[in-house]
């Protein structure tokens, strides 16, 4: 296993991280205790979850999970959706993120979470009090570093500097969505995060299984089959002709498609590490055969070009290839 400092903090993570969502859901605790047990095997040391998977039940497994490890373990956690109906329950709020981290303690049966992230950005919230609220955390010693999920560029930057201007905890760690056929961070998210030594935890690696190859056979059941949310994040045609182009590239040269996609986004230089899940200990060791696959750069070269070229942040083109 690889370990990788994350961001500016000083601590080593896994070059793979477990991402538990499958817990209580797809995975019952029997075979999620599997996939943990194989995962800390492996050497993974980074774990991340959030209050509304699987209505908190995802956050009590992996409690029950950790128990005689806890300090083995780097915890990430995420604040902003709706765990329960109540009208208060979601957002970021100060009164929102205060209930919300008490409760995933509670759940996780920890003392501090390493890595506490808002899960997206809401627009209906002052982001200096979303600030506020996420310093008195650290102050209190419930969260050690604190970051965002799903930010675009501008949010991040503008979160950054607020912290910086009110002396507040800054952001360590960010978590954008990326893979072969979802690049969008390459434009903005992936500098930003190397120039402001950011943390990156890249979720998706495999498109919700559709870079994995298995959607090529009749009959397949899968999140882009049974769930509507995923189809329409990567329902796109052009999407699946990238995917189709990488699963032969992947068999041409005799790796498994999914351990070839974790690679892949895992080898960008801003990546710390890639989130990788699963239904089953089977379904997850392909992700965990990233972690000692070297990827050369001609390689990644190859692999990207098998999708479609991003645009740069500004228009000027010239000045891009000129590089």
């Amino acid at each position: 296993m690889q370990y990788r400092q994350l961001g500016r903090t000083g601590v080593k993570v896994s070059s793979v991280c477990l991402g538990t969502m499958t817990f209580g859901g797809e995975a019952d605790e029997a075979e999620a205790a599997r996939i943990f047990e194989r995962s800390l095997g492996a050497g993974v040391n980074f774990v991340d979850t959030a209050d509304v998977y699987n209505a908190g039940r995802t956050e009590e497994i992996v409690g029950r999970l950790m128990k005689g490890r806890r300090d083995d373990i780097v915890l990430v956690s995420k604040v902003f959706g709706r765990a329960y109906p109540e009208p208060n329950s979601g957002g970021s709020s100060r009164r929102h993120i205060v209930r919300a981290v008490e409760a995933s303690l509670r759940r996780l049966g920890t003392d501090r979470l390493d890595v506490y992230l808002l899960h997206q950005f809401d627009v209906n919230v002052s982001l200096e009090e979303t600030l506020r609220a996420l310093d008195d955390l650290v102050r209190r010693g419930l969260v050690l570093y604190v970051g965002a999920s799903n930010f675009a560029a501008w949010q991040y930057m503008k979160a950054i500097g607020i912290s910086e201007r009110a002396g507040l905890e800054r952001f360590a760690v960010i978590q954008p969505m990326y893979n072969l056929v979802k690049r969008q961070a390459e434009v903005e998210i992936l500098p930003l995060a190397l120039a402001e030594r950011l943390g990156v935890m890249a979720f998706s690696p495999l498109g919700a299984g559709l870079l994995s190859g298995k959607y090529g056979a009749a009959g397949v059941s899968g999140r882009l089959v049974d769930n509507a949310r995923y189809h329409t994040r990567y329902g796109h045609e052009s999407y699946a002709e990238t995917a189709e182009r990488f699963v032969a590239y992947a068999r041409r040269v005799g790796v498994d498609p999914v351990t070839l996609a974790v690679a892949w986004c895992s080898s960008h230089p801003a990546v710390t590490a890639a989130i990788v899940g699963a239904r089953s200990v089977e379904q997850l060791e392909p992700s965990l055969a990233a972690a000692e696959f070297v990827m050369s750069e001609t390689m990644r070269d190859e692999i990207t070009a098998l999708s479609p070229e991003v645009p740069p942040a500004h228009d000027r083109r010239e000045e891009a290839a000129a590089g």
